[in-house]
Formats: structure tokens, sequence, C-alpha cells
């Protein structure tokens, strides 16, 4: 059994000290509606965390279908490493830096920027526990407006030396399982599957987003919701962890492949088992997108 690790979230009390201690950090608002892929940014633009940068799945997390250096297949892509540094570098973090990221959905789309700053290298990544809902009943200082650094490398001609740097890769901290990694350990105890979805997409009983309804034969299904408590901040540690090995019931921690429909809201149970003590686990983030783009791909149901 793995061992405890230190907590990958961050309280709005410990937020705002570190704020005011002079300490190097960057705040990331990764807010984002799938459905209404502008309303991130809408709700950015109404209110962030003073000094927060702005961070859109679409924009800066996910690589253009079509991009040939793509990390992963599936509805959203990752970047390359290298692509994903160039922004990095733009947003002015570096290594020594405290990354602090958060959202309005329940670290939903946070949790894909924590997972990209873990497999650049970054040492210090934390998630806002509770998110802005939890900043904002503390009264914690705010500020509107589209991000300024966004609109000056746009208005920029020929961007400056500050937007041109490049955010120094080191090895990755999570991993991340290729498509025919998962094909080739399918059904092998080597690898657990959990996966995030609500239970009646993971039952193929609907499937609203991809073509084909169903799930990874021999996958567990484990919604990422049900990580939260009824206020919007992450069980306890223990209550996580006695959840989680419920649901592998005797299964190695340490073979846990997390997906979803397209590697987002699988992160959310990647920090969950972190919490509870049970990480690092895998990321398979091409997830059920990627996976049943190929008819030949055995599909489960029920």
């Amino acid at each position: 059994m793995t061992s405890p690790v230190s907590s990958p979230l961050i309280s709005v009390a410990q937020l705002q000290s570190l704020l005011a201690s002079g300490a190097p950090y960057r705040v990331f608002d990764c807010s984002f509606e799938l459905m209404t892929p502008n309303a991130g940014d809408l709700q950015y633009a109404q209110a962030h965390i003073l000094g927060a940068v702005r961070a859109n799945l679409d924009r800066h997390l996910s690589a253009a279908k079509s991009a040939p250096d793509a990390a992963s297949g599936g509805r959203h892509p990752l970047p390359s490493r290298d692509t994903f540094a160039q922004w990095l570098g733009s947003t002015g973090l570096t290594p020594e830096m405290t990354a602090v990221v958060y959202d309005r959905q329940g670290a939903n789309y946070c949790g894909r920027l924590w997972w990209m700053l873990k497999w650049a290298g970054h040492e210090n990544v934390l998630v806002l526990d509770g998110g802005f809902q939890a900043w904002q009943a503390a009264d914690g200082a705010v500020d509107a407006g589209a991000c300024a650094l966004e609109v000056a490398a746009l208005v920029s001609a020929s961007a400056s030396a500050e937007f041109k740097r490049i955010y120094p890769l080191k090895h990755a901290k999570l991993a991340l399982a290729a498509t025919e990694t998962v094909a080739a350990n399918l059904g092998r105890p080597a690898q657990t599957l959990i996966d995030a979805r609500a239970p009646a997409r993971f039952r193929g009983e609907v499937e609203p987003l991809d073509p084909v309804a169903g799930h990874l034969p021999g996958a567990l299904n484990r919604p990422f919701t049900q990580n939260l408590d009824a206020q919007g901040f992450f069980k306890p540690a223990a209550t996580l962890r006695a959840e989680f090995e419920a649901l592998l019931a005797g299964r190695n921690p340490a073979t846990v492949v997390h997906h979803c429909g397209s590697g987002v809201s699988a992160v959310p149970n990647i920090i969950a088992m972190e919490i509870a003590g049970l990480g690092p686990t895998a990321l398979y983030a091409g997830s059920w997108s990627d996976w049943c783009s190929d008819p030949s791909r055995p599909v489960a149901q029920g």
C-alpha cells in the first residue's frame, strides 16, 4: 500500500497567507463550461482572484485536433510538452514559483492544469479547495476584466521577451498512458481502469458527446463528483481512502489508470487518490473519445 503524501490542496486561508508572504507564486483561473465554451472567459472577466492568469481549456490546455505534435488523442488532446512550455513561459511561471489553480466547477477543469504542470515537472502545484466560491465566501481579494497577459500578447505586434520565455521542462511527475499501452494491458492485473464519467454514460445508456456509447472492458466507475462534499470541498483523506479501497477491492492502487470522456474530468479522481495517500496514478488522456474512435477496439455496456 502506498504512503500518504503531502496534500495537493491549498485552503483559502493558506492561499491568503501565500499571497501576503512575498513568496513567488502564480494563480490560474481555469473556469470553463463544456457546453458553453466562452462562459469561463465571461466568469473570469466578471470576477477572479486578484492577479490570477486565465487558463482556458480550449486555448491553453488542449491541442488542436489536427496538431501533429499532440501528446494524446480524444476530444481534448494534450498539447505537446514543448507547446505547453511555451504557454507557461508566456504566463511568467518559473520553476521556483508555487502554482495555484482553481475554477468554479468542482476542480473539474483546474485539475487539468494541475496534472499538466506535474507532467511538465513543476514541483509546487496546488488546487484551491472549494474553488472560487470558497474564495468569495471568505471575502478574498478579487479583480475584474480580461486577462492582462493575454491582452498584452494579442496587441503586441512583435511579442516582447516576456512572452517568448519558455518554461524549462523537467522529468514528468505523473504518468501519461497511451492508447496502445491501455489496449495491451486490457484485462491484465497490471492495469486497473477507473472511469470518471456519470453512471449512465459509463453503462452506455446515454452518450451526448461521443459517437459510441459504453466503456472500456473491465473498467470500474467512480464519477468525479463523488470526491466532493455538499459544500464543494474535497472529502477528508480518510473518507476518500476508504471509498477508493472499497472500489479497488484489493487491487493495487499503483496499477490504476484514470480516464473519462476526454481526459479532463478524470483528474479529480487522481487528485482524490493523492489526498488519500494512494497515489501517484496514471492518466489515459485520450480516454473514451479516443478509444471509441477505432471501431476495432472492444466496447462494454451495462
